[in-house]
């Protein structure tokens, strides 16, 4: 995946103001000056977010947008007087007056993510860097219904964005488990629990935060904790997640990979023994199955020995580079998962490199809230 500065620089059209229009391959037709304005905005915020606290100046934006200064100064100053921009100090002068830096001004906004998995709800709220700085965890039951579910999630993002007042809201990311329609926000047949299926889980949440709140999205679990900050590098990657299911997301090429009807993913559904134990989805002998039998006994060696067979096959279909282990179930012991997952692809890979293996050190409710962040640095996750 190309670095953020050289996406940015494929091809480029100046507008009457000075600024750019760095759609790549585009095809000759205008755009709207909102819209590109919107687009420089989120290109320029997006930079300082890479850069941190240490910030960059607009000579160095300007360099690495091929924005012209005048059109710099002029997005800085939107952002400046909107509050998302703020002074990070001197930088080193070279011969001449020490430029300002700029940074986020990350306390500015947040995001809430939830986590509604089957028996347990997780919250966070994280500012623009993507830093929590408020958390909360409760049980839930998924069994009691799609409204209970829905009066348990509203009441999380109230309770979170109590201090912060709703208007530092950018978005609230919502996961829960697959499969289900991202584009749509409607859950499919969720694995246990049938009587969820085609419910408008993001339109209720939505309806219930009312009117003026932020924008609502909903994402499988997996492709939550696919997108969490710490997993951003480019490449191919998969994230295992092993708790009261086992799923995987995919970021192919540093992007979250749905497919086509959003359900790319489904890693424990996969056959590993053929007339094997029943699955709760229908089948027999999937990876889901065994892994949680092996849970339920106690024998964790077995249970990441099953994940590194899985994991196995998708490394061989997809040339994976990592591979990330998080849940409830290897959170509570990861050297075991890391170790039997490792070993597991360092006896079946062929020929090359044995991917990385690690465990997560962010979540899923993490990761619902960076996607619900994505909008404002010019992604979709």
């Amino acid at each position: 995946m190309r670095p953020l500065w050289q996406q940015c620089c494929l091809s480029a059209r100046k507008v009457d103001n000075g600024e750019v229009d760095w759609r790549s391959g585009s095809n000759g037709s205008g755009a709207n000056l909102p819209a590109l304005r919107g687009h420089n905005d989120a290109l320029v915020l997006a930079l300082l977010r890479e850069a941190g606290l240490e910030g960059l100046g607009r000579t160095e934006l300007a360099a690495l947008t091929r924005l012209t200064p005048q059109a710099v100064s002029k997005i800085t100053g939107r952002l400046r007087a909107e509050g998302l921009v703020a002074e990070a100090g001197r930088g080193e002068s070279t011969g001449g007056k020490p430029r300002t830096l700029l940074q986020l001004a990350a306390g500015a906004r947040h995001a809430v993510g939830v986590y509604a998995d089957r028996d347990e709800l997780r919250a966070v709220r994280v500012d623009m860097l993507g830093t929590v700085v408020e958390r909360i965890r409760g049980p839930l039951d998924f069994a009691a219904g799609p409204h209970a579910v829905v009066d348990e999630v509203v009441r999380a993002v109230d309770r979170l964005c109590g201090d912060a007042g709703a208007g530092s809201l950018l978005g609230v990311g919502l996961a829960a488990p697959g499969p289900l329609d991202w584009r749509a926000g409607v859950l499919g047949r969720v694995t246990g629990h049938p009587e969820w299926e085609g419910f408008p889980l993001r339109q209720a949440v939505a309806d219930r935060l009312g009117p003026a709140a932020p924008p609502v999205l909903l994402d499988k679990d997996t492709n939550a904790g696919a997108a969490a900050p710490g997993r951003r590098a480019a490449g191919t990657s998969v994230y295992l997640h092993l708790s009261t299911g086992l799923g995987a997301g995919l970021r192919l090429r540093g992007e979250v990979f749905r497919g086509e009807r959003s359900a790319a993913g489904e890693f424990g559904h996969q056959v590993l023994m053929l007339d094997g134990p029943p699955c709760r989805c229908g089948g027999r002998g999937c990876a889901e199955v065994l892994c949680l039998e092996a849970v339920a006994r106690g024998d964790l060696r077995e249970a990441a020995r099953i994940l590194g067979e899985g994991a196995a096959n998708v490394v061989a279909l997809l040339d994976v580079d990592r591979v990330w282990l998080g849940g409830r179930v290897v959170d509570a012991a990861p050297e075991v998962f890391t170790t039997g997952v490792r070993r597991v692809l360092e006896a079946r890979t062929l020929g090359g490199p044995v991917p990385e293996v690690a465990a997560s050190e962010d979540g899923v409710a993490e990761g619902a809230a960076e996607l619900a962040l994505a909008p404002l640095f010019g992604r979709v996750g």
